[in-house]
């Protein structure tokens, strides 16, 4: 049987790890939330940017931008991955790195040429480590993704795809929708498409604009504005599912504490247990033999 100092030992190191995971699982949730309501936010400005576009077509207006308009042929792809910084998030990178190595396959026998970007260091050791070289590669974006870097990121595909430089861009990343809800999926970033115009049910409303100069003119911003914001929420969704993996990961790591020390208390217990018998009939062996020695 395994000695109570042993198991004494053990109990200590598994008290100061589950003290590390609580204390990691409520920063977590204190993040989670902060990132849930960027995200949410970032949706609801999505949504009515949409059914601006709607109310524009409408009115008579053309909803049509270079950046909409599809290539002849997708020869050059860009794959944007994004994963995390940091680690002790569960199965969160391992998922996206799965379907993002399935489209990189899917895209090396289609297109002509496809280019890997990644974000996270995660996701670029995971590759690194399967053999797949990444040819961007960017640590910046953390738990709190700023627009401006987005913009800075989005303004670059946007030229390169206006001027015949790449063909497509599709993003890899964990979509967010409800706090007991978020999956990997692949998003066509460029060209912009699948605009839901309407209202949330699905249902268009007429409503009656007065445009100056123009409603082409509107649409010229507004589309440049939906398409960044687009991938704007791709970052703040992945943020947002990156710390409710790594709350939900952390629970579990507690949780999973609790019951080792629950079942080490009961071992050390009867280990102390059978030291203390022990002890005792060492010590009534000895009394017997001292009588017997004094007799």
């Amino acid at each position: 049987m395994v000695k109570a100092r042993t198991l004494e030992r053990r109990r200590r190191s598994v008290r100061n790890i589950r003290k590390i995971t609580r204390t990691m699982e409520l920063i977590s949730t204190a993040r989670f939330k902060r990132a849930m309501d960027r995200a949410l936010a970032a949706s609801a400005y999505t949504r009515r940017l949409t059914t601006v576009l709607g109310h524009l077509v409408a009115a008579g207006a053309e909803i049509t931008h270079s950046l909409m308009q599809p290539h002849n042929a997708v020869k050059k792809v860009v794959l944007l991955v994004l994963t995390s910084n940091r680690g002790l998030c569960g199965g969160f990178n391992s998922s996206i790195l799965r379907l993002a190595v399935g489209r990189l396959r899917y895209w090396r026998d289609k297109a002509e040429s496809v280019r890997l970007e990644v974000s996270g260091k995660r996701g670029i050791s995971g590759l690194k480590y399967r053999g797949i070289e990444v040819h961007e590669k960017y640590t910046h974006f953390d738990a709190r993704p700023r627009f401006e870097d987005v913009n800075t990121l989005a303004e670059r595909y946007a030229r390169e795809f206006l001027t015949g430089q790449i063909d497509q861009v599709e993003v890899v990343y964990t979509k967010f929708e409800s706090a007991s809800r978020q999956y990997p999926v692949v998003e066509t970033l460029l060209p912009l498409s699948d605009f839901d115009i309407g209202d949330e049910n699905g249902v268009f409303h007429r409503v009656e604009y007065e445009f100056l100069p123009s409603p082409e003119s509107v649409v010229e911003e507004i589309v440049p504005t939906a398409y960044k914001m687009r991938l704007f929420k791709c970052f703040l969704d992945s943020a947002a599912a990156e710390q409710i993996a790594r709350m939900v990961a952390m629970k579990t790591a507690t949780e999973n504490a609790d019951q080792m020390l629950a079942n080490l208390s009961v071992a050390y217990n009867r280990a102390r247990q059978t030291q203390i018998t022990s002890e005792i009939l060492e010590v009534v062996s000895g009394a017997e033999a001292l009588e017997k020695q004094g007799g």
